[in-house]
């Protein structure tokens, strides 16, 4: 956890950044490498901070850079390393994760890399191109170009020519450098055409230039000559690639998402791949010697095409994608918190795994009309695809028989059910039959817990109940509508006993699920926004838009919890498995954790963009959350789960600090400094006192096997009385001789100082007083028995006997000691404090001496003020007792209106 100078909380308590799911690819083009030792091709792409390595023959995830300070804005690799440029920096990483070398040297940022050998060179938008050393990461050469007359585009270096690099510019023209000796050797002139990209072809000396005009020039550098031109209407040359497998194939992206094919024997355009990305072709490379291309775009896929058709066109041999659009809704499915399901704004519906990207899956788009597509052939056609999907709701318990998800979608009356299983659209569209207006759509949805019923709240106010199996609709809340305002939220309870609902009007209803009666309604202060229902507990939480929440019981039907502090609109909410914590999502960019039992703000941390959905794991492991303008979805993991968290109430004027959101990496445990170990004033360990109040009876910490059979030591002496006498032990010389006694000591030898000493026994050595006698004459004149107490309890039952019986005048005691541990009771019942000891030791000291107490008046009048104290003392116990055993019995017996 962090903290700032002052030793108080400045980041999350209960959630730490752990990684983000969903991310594959974004606008940097990808790099292709062979590793010569397994003979396999590995794609890298970028995702933001770090970069993943892909195997391409599975298209299974290698490696996980580490992540960089910035965003990366270029890659290039070579056999060993891979350099990824951020800024005006760029690092080289070794197996493909750590950082290894770093170069530093750029004002601008960078924007092209290229290794070369033992060298790499870069290029800003500056247009300065510095050459560096690798492994001692000095400048070799700098050259600075005049940006307004030649702006640096592009860069290639030339099959076979040695110490060579092709610059590509803005403005057109091209040169080739020699930059051993750091001289212009040729300037190309170009076409008056910006350049876009630069490909080595299969022969040597040639060379594809791709313009921004949508050209693509195959030209001869040796000799300056075009040998052949071909044009795309499709923008500019976004990348450019050749087959190398015997086939004489030019591939071409276009900012469209479209790759154009060319013969280069026939100079003719043979095939166009439409809508192979949906956003422009960031990267496209064919695999040395293989009819493989590899291409990614900002769409967040990585697509693997194989040509093996007659045609010549590229299919879809394997891909790893993501959303290509914001996420408009997360929720965790099922109850091992190992999948979540997702919905976006570019129509899909998605299922990603917590645990490996393997076990992720699309459920597609939704299709309006899903048999007339299949018939028609027009998957691709947007015409026929549904509007993102705004809310969903998903139940497992019935997947396998039928469509276990229901949603509903933007601007549409009809809600879609999907089935998880099969992976695919349902076979229903649940609506209304009849409808007066045009403009109603589905704004709210819920599936009960047992998987058979979809509940549906509509932007007029209606509320329906539609049967998953058959999608029959089953029934309607109100006469005519649920609400006069637009349903803003529905849920149904674990039983299907409750139907809840909520509208814009500012009003939340309690229905009978089965007879669609009205049972009871509550008026809201502010129009709510969102409703969420903790089924297990029946704890209905309402997001309103006076930017405050709200909690419900569905029992009482009360409100139990109000809290007030965000400082926008709240987008989404979560309660913990056990129910205990609400979790709130809002506009102001924060996320807050409410704990309901004390009613307070525990935790809460700022993000650098506003989350849109938050959702908890069913094991409570992991947080996830969307946020605005991002394509992933980002787990934050539970930190009470593994480290002992302070949940003391966070102040009114506490300032939260921002998070990073976290990488696709996961974060390693970092080692804690001694300054940060030092417990702050939150972490104190608590130390119990002895006596939490004067006024309360407080019972000591012994053990019971010290005090509970002090009255029945004759039996227990009785019935271990042993059936022969002891053996004497071997001797043991290495044992050291211990003091019999519950607590071990170590016998002390004696020492004889006086060698010439008297044979001649002291009687007073016979009639020698116990330490606990003498505490007792000492408390006889100062009135302090606390010394005497304590020697009592060290020594175990059969020690306490002895030193009671030892009391009496016949023993060698008297009746000023026997007064003096009567006092000492006292004392203990005034203290209220070793309670059952007061009353164990009072009791044996009865059974021992009860015969003697009637004829010594100092005992007897004693032993009348005891007994009126014990007497009271009990008493007020009794009534305690009993008030709280009548309380127990009202609540399980009464029934709560």
């Amino acid at each position: 956890m962090e903290r700032d100078a002052g030793g108080g909380r400045t980041a999350s308590a209960l959630f730490a950044g752990f990684r983000a799911l969903g991310l594959f690819s974004n606008d940097i083009p990808h790099v292709v490498r062979f590793n010569a030792l397994k003979r396999r091709f590995y794609v890298t792409t970028c995702v933001g901070k770090s970069f993943h390595t892909y195997d391409v023959q599975k298209l299974s995830l290698v490696a996980v850079s580490n992540s960089l300070p910035q965003d990366i804005c270029c890659m290039a690799a070579d056999g060993k390393l891979v350099f990824a440029a951020y800024g005006n920096v760029f690092s080289a990483f070794a197996r493909n994760k750590e950082v290894v070398h770093t170069f530093k040297g750029h004002k601008a940022e960078i924007h092209l890399l290229q290794p070369f050998g033992d060298h790499v060179i870069s290029v800003d938008t500056d247009s300065i191109l510095i050459i560096w050393h690798i492994y001692s990461e000095e400048e070799y050469l700098r050259l600075t170009f005049d940006k307004s007359v030649f702006k640096i585009s592009a860069i290639l270096h030339p099959s076979t020519y040695l110490n060579k690099i092709l610059l590509g510019s803005e403005q057109g023209s091209l040169q080739l450098w020699n930059v051993k000796s750091n001289k212009l050797l040729y300037t190309f002139p170009g076409w008056k055409v910006g350049v876009t990209a630069l490909q080595q072809a299969p022969a040597v000396d040639v060379v594809a230039v791709g313009l921004m005009s949508g050209q693509v020039i195959i030209h001869n550098i040796k000799f300056d000559e075009t040998l052949m031109k071909f044009r795309q209407d499709w923008g500019p040359i976004t990348s450019i690639s050749f087959r190398t497998d015997g086939h004489p194939i030019m591939a071409a992206g276009s900012p469209c998402g479209h790759i154009g094919l060319w013969d280069l024997e026939d100079k003719k355009f043979i095939n166009q791949m439409r809508n192979a990305h949906s956003t422009a072709i960031a990267g496209l490379t064919f695999l040395h010697r293989e009819p493989l291309l590899v291409t990614n775009g900002a769409d967040n896929a990585l697509r693997v095409w194989i040509f093996d058709g007659p045609t010549g066109e590229g299919r879809l041999l394997r891909f790893r994608m993501g959303h290509s659009a914001p996420l408009t809704k997360i929720r965790y499915y099922g109850q091992n918190g190992q999948q979540i399901l997702s919905a976006s704004q570019d129509g899909t519906l998605q299922s990603f795994s917590t645990i490996h990207e393997k076990f992720n899956k699309s459920l597609g788009h939704g299709l309006i009309n899903k048999k007339r597509v299949k018939r028609k052939g027009l998957q691709n056609t947007l015409s026929v695809r549904l509007p993102p999907i705004t809310k969903f709701a998903a139940e497992e318990a019935r997947e396998s028989d039928w469509d276990g998800i229901i949603a509903c979608h933007q601007g549409k009356l009809s809600c879609s059910t999907w089935n998880y299983q099969r992976s695919t659209i349902g076979a229903y569209f649940l609506k209304p039959k009849e409808l007066k207006k045009d403009d109603i759509t589905a704004t709210a949805v819920d599936i009960t817990s047992c998987g058979n019923f979809a509940v549906i709240g509509l932007s007029s106010g209606t509320v329906d109940v539609y049967n998953m199996q058959s999608g029959i609709h089953r029934g309607r809340f109100g006469e005519d509508q649920a609400h006069k305002g637009s349903v803003r939220g529905v849920a149904v309870d674990g039983l299907n006993q409750l139907t809840i609902t909520t509208g814009s009007e500012g009003l939340l209803k309690f229905w009978n699920f089965k007879n669609k009666i009205l049972i009871h309604s509550v008026s809201l202060d502010s129009s709510p926004n969102m409703m969420l229902l903790h089924r297990d507990s029946g704890i209905l939480g309402l997001a309103l838009d006076d930017f405050s929440i709200i909690v419900l019981d569905i029992e009482t039907r009360k409100i139990v919890r109000e809290f007030s502090g965000h400082q926008g609109q709240i987008n989404d909410m979560a309660f913990s498995p056990d129910g205990r914590w609400l979790i709130s999502a809002s506009m102001d960019c924060s996320i807050r954790t409410w704990d309901l039992p004390s009613g307070c703000l525990i935790d809460s941390f700022l993000l650098d963009s506003a989350p849109l959905n938050v959702t908890m794991s069913p094991t409570g492991d992991f947080l996830a959350t969307s946020h605005v303008d991002h394509l992933g979805i980002y787990l934050w993991s539970n930190i009470s789960l593994y480290s002992v968290v302070s949940l003391r109430p966070l102040p009114t004027d506490y300032v939260p600090s921002v998070v990073m959101l976290p990488g696709t990496c996961q974060t390693e445990d970092v080692e804690l400094s001694e300054e940060t170990m030092e417990p702050s004033d939150e972490m104190i360990e608590y130390d119990s006192p002895e006596q939490l109040n004067e006024q309360l009876v407080t019972l000591s910490l012994l053990p019971e096997s010290r005090w509970k059979n002090l009255l029945n030591l004759d039996v227990i002496k009785k019935k271990n009385k042993p059936k022969e006498p002891p053996k004497v032990p071997k001797s043991a010389p290495f044992f050291i001789p211990t003091v019999p006694g519950l607590v071990p000591r170590f016998a002390v030898p004696e020492q004889n100082n006086d060698p010439q000493q008297s044979k001649v026994v002291h009687l007073g050595i016979l009639a020698q007083k116990s330490d606990f006698f003498l505490k007792l004459e000492e408390g006889l004149v100062n009135n302090k028995y606390d010394a005497a107490l304590n020697l009592l309890k060290e020594l175990g039952p059969s020690g306490i006997e002895t030193e009671l019986r030892s009391l009496s005048p016949e023993c060698g005691g008297s009746v000023e000691v026997m007064q003096s541990f009567l006092k000492m009771i006292r004392m203990m019942l005034d203290r209220k404090r070793d309670f059952e000891l007061a009353q164990a030791y009072l009791a044996l000291f009865l059974k021992l001496h009860l015969k003697m107490l009637p004829s010594e008046p100092k005992l007897l009048e004693e032993m009348t003020q005891l007994s009126s104290q014990v007497e009271g003392n009990w008493i007020h116990l009794q009534s305690l007792f009993n008030q709280s055993m009548c309380i127990l019995n009202y609540i399980k017996s009464a029934l709560l209106q």
